[in-house]
Protein backbone atom coordinates (compact mmCIF):
# COMPACT_ATOMS: atom_id res chain seq x y z
CA UNK A 1 0.00 0.00 0.00
CA UNK A 2 1.54 3.18 -1.15
CA UNK A 3 1.35 5.60 1.60
CA UNK A 4 0.18 9.69 0.46
CA UNK A 5 -0.55 12.94 2.41
CA UNK A 6 -0.99 16.20 1.37
CA UNK A 7 0.52 19.38 2.89
CA UNK A 8 -3.24 21.48 2.98
CA UNK A 9 -4.47 18.18 5.37
CA UNK A 10 -4.70 20.84 7.49
CA UNK A 11 -2.75 23.90 9.64
CA UNK A 12 -0.89 24.03 12.81
CA UNK A 13 1.17 26.51 15.19
CA UNK A 14 2.30 24.69 17.51
CA UNK A 15 4.99 25.78 20.06
CA UNK A 16 6.77 23.13 19.87
CA UNK A 17 10.81 22.07 19.63
CA UNK A 18 13.01 20.91 17.03
CA UNK A 19 15.35 18.12 17.23
CA UNK A 20 18.64 19.29 17.70
CA UNK A 21 21.13 17.85 15.60
CA UNK A 22 24.65 16.69 16.47
CA UNK A 23 27.36 18.06 15.49
CA UNK A 24 30.83 16.63 14.43
CA UNK A 25 32.50 15.22 11.02
CA UNK A 26 30.47 11.61 10.65
CA UNK A 27 29.71 9.58 7.33
CA UNK A 28 25.67 8.20 7.41
CA UNK A 29 27.36 4.74 6.68
CA UNK A 30 30.35 3.17 8.26
CA UNK A 31 33.29 1.83 6.53
CA UNK A 32 32.85 -1.73 6.10
CA UNK A 33 29.06 -0.63 4.38
CA UNK A 34 31.14 0.86 1.94
CA UNK A 35 33.55 -1.06 1.08
CA UNK A 36 36.58 1.22 2.69
CA UNK A 37 37.67 -1.56 4.79
CA UNK A 38 38.43 -3.90 2.41
CA UNK A 39 40.41 -0.91 0.64
CA UNK A 40 42.23 0.10 3.54
CA UNK A 41 43.46 -3.57 3.45
CA UNK A 42 44.46 -3.59 -0.24
CA UNK A 43 46.15 -0.58 0.34
CA UNK A 44 48.92 -2.17 2.97
CA UNK A 45 49.42 -4.62 0.52
CA UNK A 46 49.94 -2.55 -1.98
CA UNK A 47 52.66 -0.66 -0.23
CA UNK A 48 54.00 -3.91 1.04
CA UNK A 49 54.39 -4.78 -2.58
CA UNK A 50 56.03 -1.36 -4.13
CA UNK A 51 58.27 -0.80 -0.51
CA UNK A 52 60.88 1.71 -1.87
CA UNK A 53 60.00 1.91 -5.20
CA UNK A 54 56.34 3.94 -4.72
CA UNK A 55 58.56 7.07 -5.76
CA UNK A 56 60.01 5.82 -8.82
CA UNK A 57 56.34 4.41 -9.87
CA UNK A 58 54.67 7.75 -9.23
CA UNK A 59 57.14 9.69 -11.04
CA UNK A 60 56.93 7.24 -13.91
CA UNK A 61 53.15 7.91 -14.17
CA UNK A 62 53.79 11.53 -14.18
CA UNK A 63 55.80 11.30 -17.14
CA UNK A 64 52.68 9.30 -18.84
CA UNK A 65 50.55 11.91 -17.92
CA UNK A 66 51.79 14.78 -19.65
CA UNK A 67 49.84 15.81 -22.51
CA UNK A 68 52.25 14.96 -25.51
CA UNK A 69 52.93 11.14 -24.04
CA UNK A 70 51.83 8.85 -26.11
CA UNK A 71 51.74 6.69 -23.36
CA UNK A 72 49.07 4.48 -21.77
CA UNK A 73 47.40 4.35 -18.53
CA UNK A 74 46.87 0.50 -18.35
CA UNK A 75 44.42 -1.20 -15.48
CA UNK A 76 47.06 -2.18 -13.06
CA UNK A 77 48.75 1.12 -13.10
CA UNK A 78 45.56 3.00 -12.10
CA UNK A 79 45.24 0.18 -9.33
CA UNK A 80 48.25 0.39 -7.95
CA UNK A 81 48.06 4.31 -8.17
CA UNK A 82 44.84 4.36 -6.27
CA UNK A 83 45.93 3.18 -3.53
CA UNK A 84 48.95 4.53 -3.29
CA UNK A 85 47.70 7.66 -3.32
CA UNK A 86 48.23 9.66 -0.05
CA UNK A 87 47.06 12.66 1.12
CA UNK A 88 48.73 15.21 -0.58
CA UNK A 89 47.76 17.46 -3.89
CA UNK A 90 50.33 15.77 -6.08
CA UNK A 91 49.03 12.73 -5.61
CA UNK A 92 45.10 13.34 -5.38
CA UNK A 93 45.73 15.39 -9.07
CA UNK A 94 48.13 12.56 -10.57
CA UNK A 95 44.99 10.22 -9.65
CA UNK A 96 42.61 12.66 -11.41
CA UNK A 97 45.13 12.75 -14.58
CA UNK A 98 45.27 8.84 -14.91
CA UNK A 99 41.36 8.48 -14.36
CA UNK A 100 40.85 10.74 -16.98
CA UNK A 101 43.90 9.47 -19.39
CA UNK A 102 42.33 5.98 -18.48
CA UNK A 103 38.76 6.90 -19.26
CA UNK A 104 39.63 8.48 -22.77
CA UNK A 105 41.55 5.84 -24.56
CA UNK A 106 40.35 3.88 -26.79
CA UNK A 107 38.00 1.17 -25.17
CA UNK A 108 38.44 -1.18 -27.97
CA UNK A 109 41.80 -1.20 -26.44
CA UNK A 110 40.94 -2.26 -22.67
CA UNK A 111 39.75 -5.66 -22.45
CA UNK A 112 39.74 -5.59 -18.42
CA UNK A 113 36.46 -5.43 -16.87
CA UNK A 114 37.41 -3.91 -13.66
CA UNK A 115 35.21 -0.99 -12.43
CA UNK A 116 37.70 2.11 -11.11
CA UNK A 117 34.45 4.32 -10.08
CA UNK A 118 33.68 2.97 -6.62
CA UNK A 119 37.59 2.39 -6.18
CA UNK A 120 38.73 5.93 -6.71
CA UNK A 121 35.90 7.46 -4.73
CA UNK A 122 36.55 5.31 -1.47
CA UNK A 123 40.50 6.57 -2.40
CA UNK A 124 38.98 9.93 -1.78
CA UNK A 125 36.40 9.10 1.06
CA UNK A 126 39.49 8.22 2.97
CA UNK A 127 41.54 11.04 1.90
CA UNK A 128 38.97 13.11 2.84
CA UNK A 129 38.67 15.18 -0.25
CA UNK A 130 34.66 15.75 -0.70
CA UNK A 131 35.57 18.85 -3.04
CA UNK A 132 37.34 16.54 -5.37
CA UNK A 133 35.37 13.48 -5.59
CA UNK A 134 32.45 16.44 -6.36
CA UNK A 135 34.56 17.93 -8.92
CA UNK A 136 35.24 14.44 -10.44
CA UNK A 137 31.95 13.05 -10.38
CA UNK A 138 30.40 16.24 -12.26
CA UNK A 139 33.73 16.63 -14.73
CA UNK A 140 32.31 15.94 -18.44
CA UNK A 141 35.59 14.22 -19.40
CA UNK A 142 34.27 11.57 -17.04
CA UNK A 143 30.74 10.89 -17.75
CA UNK A 144 29.68 7.36 -16.52
CA UNK A 145 32.97 6.78 -15.06
CA UNK A 146 30.69 6.89 -11.82
CA UNK A 147 27.85 5.13 -12.76
CA UNK A 148 27.21 2.76 -9.90
CA UNK A 149 25.02 2.94 -7.10
CA UNK A 150 27.73 1.84 -4.78
CA UNK A 151 29.43 5.15 -6.30
CA UNK A 152 26.63 6.92 -5.41
CA UNK A 153 26.67 5.79 -2.04
CA UNK A 154 30.02 6.85 -1.29
CA UNK A 155 30.07 10.19 -2.55
CA UNK A 156 26.66 11.42 -1.02
CA UNK A 157 28.19 9.95 2.24
CA UNK A 158 31.49 11.56 1.98
CA UNK A 159 29.41 14.82 1.05
CA UNK A 160 27.34 14.30 4.32
CA UNK A 161 30.42 13.63 6.39
CA UNK A 162 31.95 17.39 5.89
CA UNK A 163 28.70 18.47 6.07
CA UNK A 164 28.26 19.49 2.20
CA UNK A 165 24.13 18.48 2.73
CA UNK A 166 23.30 20.89 -0.30
CA UNK A 167 25.60 19.05 -2.07
CA UNK A 168 24.28 15.87 -1.36
CA UNK A 169 20.92 16.78 -2.57
CA UNK A 170 22.60 18.09 -6.23
CA UNK A 171 24.15 14.55 -6.77
CA UNK A 172 21.30 13.27 -5.77
CA UNK A 173 19.25 15.34 -8.58
CA UNK A 174 22.21 14.17 -10.74
CA UNK A 175 21.71 10.69 -9.75
CA UNK A 176 17.47 10.69 -10.28
CA UNK A 177 17.91 11.14 -13.75
CA UNK A 178 20.31 7.95 -14.55
CA UNK A 179 18.37 4.72 -14.56
CA UNK A 180 20.86 2.25 -12.69
CA UNK A 181 20.27 -2.03 -12.92
CA UNK A 182 16.36 -0.32 -13.40
CA UNK A 183 16.86 1.91 -10.16
CA UNK A 184 15.78 5.25 -10.78
CA UNK A 185 16.03 6.04 -7.20
CA UNK A 186 18.79 4.01 -5.34
CA UNK A 187 17.62 2.90 -1.56
CA UNK A 188 21.04 4.18 0.17
CA UNK A 189 20.92 7.63 -2.53
CA UNK A 190 17.23 8.20 -0.79
CA UNK A 191 18.48 7.75 2.55
CA UNK A 192 21.59 10.22 2.61
CA UNK A 193 19.48 12.20 0.42
CA UNK A 194 16.19 12.66 3.16
CA UNK A 195 19.50 12.83 5.63
CA UNK A 196 20.58 16.06 4.16
CA UNK A 197 17.60 17.66 3.83
CA UNK A 198 16.50 16.99 7.64
CA UNK A 199 20.07 18.14 8.27
CA UNK A 200 19.30 21.45 6.07
CA UNK A 201 15.78 21.75 8.06
CA UNK A 202 14.11 24.69 6.45
CA UNK A 203 10.92 25.10 4.58
CA UNK A 204 12.52 25.74 0.78
CA UNK A 205 14.33 21.75 1.44
CA UNK A 206 11.24 20.63 3.51
CA UNK A 207 9.00 21.24 0.07
CA UNK A 208 11.24 19.44 -2.00
CA UNK A 209 12.31 16.40 0.16
CA UNK A 210 8.10 15.80 0.22
CA UNK A 211 8.10 17.05 -3.46
CA UNK A 212 10.53 13.62 -4.27
CA UNK A 213 8.76 11.77 -1.68
CA UNK A 214 5.59 12.04 -3.78
CA UNK A 215 7.55 11.04 -7.06
CA UNK A 216 8.92 7.80 -4.90
CA UNK A 217 5.67 6.77 -3.70
CA UNK A 218 4.22 7.40 -7.75
CA UNK A 219 6.91 5.14 -8.69
CA UNK A 220 6.15 2.55 -6.85
CA UNK A 221 9.44 2.81 -4.72
CA UNK A 222 9.16 1.21 -1.16
CA UNK A 223 11.12 3.62 1.15
CA UNK A 224 13.40 1.90 3.89
CA UNK A 225 12.90 2.99 7.38
CA UNK A 226 16.31 5.51 7.54
CA UNK A 227 14.47 7.36 4.55
CA UNK A 228 11.18 7.14 6.52
CA UNK A 229 12.09 8.45 10.00
CA UNK A 230 14.33 10.95 8.19
CA UNK A 231 11.67 12.41 6.55
CA UNK A 232 9.10 12.05 9.48
CA UNK A 233 11.63 13.80 11.33
CA UNK A 234 12.00 16.55 9.36
CA UNK A 235 7.94 17.28 8.53
CA UNK A 236 7.90 17.40 13.01
CA UNK A 237 10.92 20.33 12.76
CA UNK A 238 9.11 22.42 10.44
CA UNK A 239 5.87 21.82 11.89
CA UNK A 240 4.18 19.59 10.32
CA UNK A 241 3.42 16.51 12.41
CA UNK A 242 0.67 15.28 10.90
CA UNK A 243 2.56 14.53 7.61
CA UNK A 244 4.96 13.28 10.05
CA UNK A 245 2.33 10.55 11.12
CA UNK A 246 1.27 9.67 7.34
CA UNK A 247 4.91 9.51 6.59
CA UNK A 248 5.28 7.33 9.37
CA UNK A 249 2.27 4.68 8.38
CA UNK A 250 4.74 3.46 5.69
CA UNK A 251 6.14 1.50 8.49
CA UNK A 252 4.62 -0.77 10.90
CA UNK A 253 7.66 -1.73 12.74
CA UNK A 254 7.43 0.29 16.12
CA UNK A 255 9.82 -1.87 17.62
CA UNK A 256 12.59 0.62 16.52
CA UNK A 257 13.24 3.40 18.48
CA UNK A 258 13.25 5.68 16.15
CA UNK A 259 9.86 5.05 15.09
CA UNK A 260 8.47 4.97 18.02
CA UNK A 261 10.05 7.98 19.55
CA UNK A 262 8.87 9.65 15.97
CA UNK A 263 5.34 8.83 16.58
CA UNK A 264 5.09 9.84 20.16
CA UNK A 265 6.85 13.57 19.26
CA UNK A 266 4.36 13.57 16.67
CA UNK A 267 1.43 13.24 18.54
CA UNK A 268 2.48 15.37 21.31
CA UNK A 269 2.73 17.91 18.78
CA UNK A 270 -0.83 17.36 17.44
CA UNK A 271 -1.53 18.14 21.10
CA UNK A 272 -3.07 14.97 21.30
CA UNK A 273 -0.78 13.25 24.23
CA UNK A 274 -3.61 10.72 24.98
CA UNK A 275 -2.82 8.67 21.68
CA UNK A 276 0.58 8.62 22.97
CA UNK A 277 0.01 7.37 26.24
CA UNK A 278 -0.89 3.17 24.71
CA UNK A 279 2.68 3.24 22.99
CA UNK A 280 4.26 3.79 26.83
CA UNK A 281 1.78 1.29 27.91
CA UNK A 282 3.14 -1.08 25.22
CA UNK A 283 6.69 -1.05 26.11
CA UNK A 284 6.25 -1.38 29.43
CA UNK A 285 4.16 -4.85 28.83
CA UNK A 286 6.73 -6.07 27.16
CA UNK A 287 9.59 -5.51 29.52
CA UNK A 288 11.77 -8.92 29.33
CA UNK A 289 14.43 -9.17 31.31
CA UNK A 290 16.03 -11.40 28.89
CA UNK A 291 16.19 -8.79 25.77
CA UNK A 292 17.03 -5.35 25.49
CA UNK A 293 15.01 -2.35 26.67
CA UNK A 294 12.89 -0.14 24.79
CA UNK A 295 13.38 3.33 24.95
CA UNK A 296 11.85 6.67 24.59
CA UNK A 297 14.68 9.23 24.25
CA UNK A 298 14.77 12.29 26.87
CA UNK A 299 13.90 15.42 24.31
CA UNK A 300 10.69 12.94 22.97
CA UNK A 301 9.64 12.62 26.85
CA UNK A 302 9.64 15.94 27.78
CA UNK A 303 7.73 17.17 24.69
CA UNK A 304 5.03 14.42 25.34
CA UNK A 305 5.32 15.99 28.87
CA UNK A 306 4.47 19.33 28.21
CA UNK A 307 1.77 18.34 25.72
CA UNK A 308 0.46 16.02 28.75
CA UNK A 309 0.38 19.16 31.23
CA UNK A 310 -0.79 21.63 28.89
CA UNK A 311 -4.19 19.46 28.48
CA UNK A 312 -6.80 20.04 29.77
CA UNK A 313 -7.56 16.41 31.00
CA UNK A 314 -6.45 15.52 34.26
CA UNK A 315 -6.91 11.86 33.42
CA UNK A 316 -3.87 12.13 30.56
CA UNK A 317 -1.61 14.37 33.17
CA UNK A 318 -2.40 11.61 35.73
CA UNK A 319 -1.65 8.56 33.77
CA UNK A 320 1.13 10.34 31.64
CA UNK A 321 2.73 10.95 35.19
CA UNK A 322 2.08 7.59 36.06
CA UNK A 323 3.42 6.01 33.09
CA UNK A 324 6.87 8.29 33.51
CA UNK A 325 7.49 6.90 36.66
CA UNK A 326 7.10 3.36 35.71
CA UNK A 327 9.49 4.27 32.85
CA UNK A 328 11.90 5.82 34.48
CA UNK A 329 12.22 3.09 37.41
CA UNK A 330 12.52 0.17 34.72
CA UNK A 331 15.29 2.12 32.81
CA UNK A 332 13.39 2.51 29.72
CA UNK A 333 14.09 6.43 29.31
CA UNK A 334 17.70 7.35 27.80
CA UNK A 335 19.61 9.98 28.10
CA UNK A 336 20.34 10.39 24.40
CA UNK A 337 18.39 12.43 22.27
CA UNK A 338 16.46 11.37 19.30
CA UNK A 339 18.75 12.77 16.93
CA UNK A 340 21.59 10.41 18.25
CA UNK A 341 19.61 7.52 16.95
CA UNK A 342 18.44 8.96 13.52
CA UNK A 343 21.56 9.50 12.47
CA UNK A 344 23.10 6.48 14.02
CA UNK A 345 26.15 4.97 12.34
CA UNK A 346 24.22 2.42 9.52
CA UNK A 347 26.70 -0.57 9.67
CA UNK A 348 25.49 -3.50 7.10
CA UNK A 349 24.14 -2.58 3.80
CA UNK A 350 23.09 -4.48 0.41
CA UNK A 351 24.58 -2.11 -1.75
CA UNK A 352 25.44 -3.67 -5.05
CA UNK A 353 28.88 -3.61 -5.52
CA UNK A 354 29.93 -3.11 -2.30
CA UNK A 355 32.28 -6.12 -2.06
CA UNK A 356 35.76 -4.42 -2.09
CA UNK A 357 37.21 -6.29 -5.48
CA UNK A 358 40.26 -3.95 -5.36
CA UNK A 359 42.13 -6.47 -7.22
CA UNK A 360 42.36 -8.79 -10.37
CA UNK A 361 45.11 -10.78 -10.39
CA UNK A 362 47.74 -9.90 -12.76
CA UNK A 363 50.91 -7.82 -13.14
CA UNK A 364 51.36 -4.21 -12.46
CA UNK A 365 51.95 -2.89 -16.20
CA UNK A 366 53.98 0.08 -17.07
CA UNK A 367 56.64 -1.34 -14.27
CA UNK A 368 59.61 -3.08 -13.23
CA UNK A 369 59.22 -7.20 -12.83
CA UNK A 370 59.21 -6.51 -9.20
CA UNK A 371 56.20 -5.94 -7.46
CA UNK A 372 54.21 -7.86 -9.77
CA UNK A 373 52.42 -10.46 -7.09
CA UNK A 374 49.01 -11.50 -7.87
CA UNK A 375 45.93 -10.56 -5.68
CA UNK A 376 42.93 -12.61 -4.35
CA UNK A 377 39.72 -11.21 -4.80
CA UNK A 378 38.02 -10.53 -1.72
CA UNK A 379 35.04 -13.00 -1.40
CA UNK A 380 31.56 -11.34 -1.21
CA UNK A 381 30.11 -11.03 1.94
CA UNK A 382 26.11 -10.72 2.05
CA UNK A 383 24.33 -8.80 4.59
CA UNK A 384 21.17 -8.80 5.92
CA UNK A 385 19.65 -5.62 8.16
CA UNK A 386 20.90 -4.27 11.33
CA UNK A 387 19.16 -4.99 14.60
CA UNK A 388 21.29 -2.81 16.14
CA UNK A 389 19.35 0.23 17.21
CA UNK A 390 15.86 -2.30 17.89
CA UNK A 391 16.10 -0.70 21.92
Amino acid sequence: MLCRFSKNLFTHSFNQFCFKTSPGLRGLFANSALGIDGYLKARERVKIQFMDLTDNFKMKMMEFTEPNSKNMIFTEDLKSMVHLCENKPDDVELVLKMIKRFNSQNKELRFGSFIFGPVVLRALHHLNQPKVALQAFKDPELDGFFDQIVSYCILMDLLFKNEMYKEVVEVFDIVSTKQMHGAKYPRNAVILFMAACYKINSKEYFDYAMNAWKKLQELGHNPVRRAVTFAAALAINQNSPHIALEILSCTQQLNYITVRNLKVAALADLRRPEDALPILRNVLEQDNPEQKKQTFTKDVMQKLKVAATESSNKEVVKEFTRLEKMLTEGEHISDKVLDDHLCSEITQTNVPGRVSDEFNQGPFSNYSNQGRQSFQRIPPRHYRQSLKDME
